[in-house]
């Protein structure tokens, strides 16, 4: 869902640190392989890792619809050969200037620009990565769209996106007030919505161009479907309020959310949420994806960058001994967002889904998916939370098992005699060096699961008895999520409701 992030989004650069916290690589290969798509199945967004660098970042899950216009072919060279740019965001730097906004609003304005809620972050990470990419591909389709004349509005620039600016209202509704970010389907502004009492939105507007029309039309459908069925607004996923066509211009308005989760931690020099916050946040996220599994519905590419707070406003407090400052929710509502790669089970299950770090194994092995792959994904994401870093940070799918292997134990014989990657595989077994510079890697950044824990009270050995059972190779024994919100680690938070 696009609308609350600014710029994402997740496109990465993960670079390795000496220290291991946080490392980067050239997230290329899940960029390809995810827009793998055949000519039948329907475009769908981008789905790759967000730029983790020191850049200021700038997310918007509004990912989008490049996927569609990738071939398949050397998905893992063009992970490793090609640079990726980090995302710069559009009016990230300067406050809107909105002629009739009162003083004190104008203050508002700056302290949200500050903070950056989710649409600003994601989309504004991902747009120069998304004008470089274009640039690699220049070869491919874009070549051809050059090529050809396009038929634009006069409302259009040479790119396919509407011209606007501040101050200008669409549908005699939207003010738009400032450039939150952009990518390659098109920009996002916040505006004013004057027949809702004035209230901030994300509006997103998606480029002059057919390849993306037809992608976000999809998306359109989906986000319907979605508020039809949860009509009360009873689950964590973001919600679409209106969505509009201006000139050629698909626009999908969203409901505007605070930072996402990953980028409350860079913010806060990547600290660990505590157990309690962790425990509180994936009830919610849990809940909310098991709404979308008991509808059909496989995300597809839950991460961090996908999951936003509702509001990230926080207190701060200086720890003398850690010399920082230390930030503190004040209200850990989140809310899931990025449906663009949503997959109904009925639909082509391409062949690769999912950001690389929180793609699950049967998915590198290409042993077909279903909704299990969200499970693990988000098993991923909360031993991130527990620890402010990336597990599986990698960029390359036989160092991801061999990862697997060090913090699970060894791959299940039967997958790998199943799996059509058999490259990967010596005597049956995953051919990996661990005296290679690789292997070294792994071997000092991975360990096994149980020794991350940081504690052996009870709640550390509940939350890491559901970690194993969510990040179980075989899919067939892998917990769903239906038995996971029943787990003991949410016994308390049960507890305290019933109360």
């Amino acid at each position: 869902m696009d609308i609350l992030s600014g710029g994402r989004m997740r496109r990465s650069k993960r670079m390795r640190c000496p220290d291991g916290r946080r490392m980067e690589v050239w997230n290329w290969e899940e960029e390809e392989e995810k827009r793998s798509v055949e000519a039948h199945k329907r475009s769908k967004r981008d789905s790759c890792s967000s730029e983790r660098d020191r850049r200021p970042r700038r997310y918007h899950h509004y990912r989008t619809y490049e996927r569609c216009n990738k071939s398949t072919r050397g998905l893992e060279d063009a992970e490793q050969r090609a640079p990726e740019p980090g995302l710069k965001a559009c009016g990230h730097e300067k406050k809107a200037n909105v002629r009739g906004v009162p003083e004190n609003q104008k203050e508002q304005d700056k302290d949200r620009h500050r903070h950056w809620h989710h649409y600003s972050e994601s989309l504004a990470r991902y747009s120069n990565r998304d004008r470089q990419r274009s640039k690699y591909h220049n070869s491919r389709s874009h070549s051809k769209s050059h090529r050809r004349k396009r038929s634009r509005s006069f409302e259009d620039d040479e790119e396919g996106h509407l011209i606007y600016h501040n101050g200008q209202v669409l549908r005699a509704r939207y003010e738009i007030l400032s450039t939150l970010g952009e990518g390659a389907f098109g920009k996002v502004v916040e505006c004013i919505d004057h027949t809702k009492d004035g209230i901030r939105v994300a509006l997103k507007i998606i480029k002059n161009q057919e390849r993306y029309r037809e992608a976000a039309l999809i998306e359109v459908d989906v986000l319907k479907q979605m508020n039809i069925l949860d009509a009360q607004n009873r689950f964590a996923c973001v919600r679409m309020l209106d969505w509009f066509d201006h000139y050629g211009h698909v626009c999908i308005v969203f409901e505007l959310l605070g930072l996402s989760t990953y980028d409350f931690l860079k913010e806060n020099d990547y600290m660990p949420f505590t157990v309690d916050e962790i425990r509180y946040m994936a009830d919610q996220i849990f809940r909310a994806v098991h709404f979308l599994h008991q509808n059909k519905l496989t995300h597809t590419d839950l991460k961090p960058e996908n999951i936003l707070f509702v509001n990230s406003d926080c207190d701060v407090e200086y720890n003398a001994k850690l010399k920082r400052d230390e930030r503190t929710l004040k209200n850990l509502g989140v809310k899931v967002v990025d449906f663009g790669n949503a997959t109904y089970d009925h639909e082509h299950h391409t062949s690769v889904v999912s950001t690389r770090h929180y793609r699950a194994p049967e998915v590198v092995l290409e042993l077909g998916w279903n909704q299990a792959c969200d499970v693990w994904s988000l098993g991923c994401i909360l031993i991130e939370y527990y620890l402010g870093l990336t597990l599986f940070q990698t960029h390359d799918s036989k160092e991801h098992l061999a990862m697997m292997e060090r913090v699970l134990g060894p791959i299940p014989a039967h997958m790998l005699q199943q799996t059509k990657k058999q490259h990967y595989l010596h005597h049956g077994k995953l051919d990996w060096d661990e005296s290679s510079s690789s292997g070294r890697y792994v071997r000092k950044h991975c360990k096994p699961l149980k020794q991350y824990m940081s504690s052996k009270s009870l709640e550390h050995e509940q939350l890491f008895d559901l970690l194993q059972k969510m990040m179980e190779y075989d899919v067939s024994k892998r917990i769903t999520l239906e038995e996971a919100i029943k787990h003991p680690f949410f016994t308390s938070l049960r507890n305290k409701s019933e109360k």
